[in-house]
């Protein structure tokens, strides 16, 4: 499986790992918010289809991606670094 790494060009899966849901990146305030952590760090969907993923380059730049990925076909529709979608979301770093 090949990943479109939006700087490096098209890269072998076996150069990332994978962590979980794109919606990590909004994690909520353990401290003002603890429904909605526990609900951040516990409960996590599992869909078939199209998903956004969040994967990370560890044997290359060590930068982490934003994949979306068809969970049934294993089709990657594309990649975004993580830092933009932080960022497109209010997130300044």
């Amino acid at each position: 499986m090949l990943i479109p790494h939006p700087l490096l060009g098209p890269r072998d899966a076996q150069e990332f790992t994978y962590l979980g849901d794109a919606a990590l990146i909004d994690r909520p305030d353990g401290l003002t918010e603890p429904e909605k952590f526990h609900d951040y760090a516990y409960l996590r969907d599992n869909p078939a289809g199209v998903h956004k993923e969040l994967w990370f380059h560890e044997q290359g730049d060590r930068s982490w991606l934003v994949v979306t990925r068809n969970t049934v076909t294993h089709e990657i529709l594309g990649a975004v670094l993580a830092r933009d979608t932080a960022r497109g979301r209010g997130r300044s770093k």
